[in-house]
């Protein structure tokens, strides 16, 4: 017996979800890497220990203050009342914000460390031939942090892959809205449904070696 419907929706809105906070934070954590490498300022502490805050803090922590900022009583969820926007908490975008919180640092970290490992006679060489900052960051540094890029991609959409505790704070479990496959697995285990809970996490495990494999392989070979 294979999977069910309900588990191939919830493994269509898992997926949705990684790849719309890969993309997200691709873009939104590439200044604040580039800035966290190169910076000096005594502000760059605090900042990196906030980044990787998620690293260290039980997901529900993390859920319980994202739920109280998204709630119509909440910074977050009072704007989004102003704005006509429907309410984030229980929401696909509110999933998606939590996500993206909770994932940063799999994203920022990686594409720091390639910035960091640039150093400066690259850069030194382009302001040379005139290379504004900007064209000097698109034409040399991103090329050569390509490699950080492409870990960080698979880190951030494999970890939002396996989220729960955040997940659960902030969507709830509404089948096709919030219910990605790890609650859909939690679901199964509830109702004593082994057989499917084990068909749902077998196949989020392999594919969770099968991305670190990838993964330790891509780096072996540029090694």
């Amino acid at each position: 017996m294979g999977l069910s419907a309900g588990d191939w929706q919830a493994l269509w809105l898992t997926a949705r979800l990684a790849a719309t906070v890969t993309a997200l934070l691709l873009v939104l954590g590439t200044p604040l890497a580039w800035w966290l490498a190169r910076s000096r300022s005594l502000w760059k502490g605090p900042v990196a220990a906030l980044v990787a805050l998620p690293l260290v803090l039980p997901p529900t922590v993390i859920g319980f203050y994202l739920l109280l900022a998204m709630g119509p009583q909440g910074p977050l969820g009072h704007l989004a009342t102003l704005s006509g926007l429907a309410p984030l908490a229980f929401s696909f975008p509110g999933l998606v914000l939590a996500s993206v919180v909770y994932s940063l640092p799999f994203t920022v970290q990686p594409l720091q460390a390639a910035f960091d490992g640039i150093g400066e006679r690259p850069l030194e060489a382009a302001a040379t031939l005139r290379a504004s900052p900007l064209d000097a960051f698109f034409t040399v540094a991103l090329p050569l942090a390509r490699s950080g890029y492409l870990t960080a991609a698979v880190l951030t959409f494999a970890h939002t892959v396996g989220e729960f505790g955040v997940v659960l704070m902030i969507g709830g479990n509404i089948p096709g809205v919030t219910q990605v496959a790890s609650i859909r697995i939690y679901d199964h285990v509830e109702a004593l449904d082994y057989g499917s809970a084990h068909r749902l996490a077998a196949l989020l495990l392999v594919f969770s070696f099968v991305v670190l494999l990838a993964l330790y392989a891509g780096r072996r070979r540029r090694g």
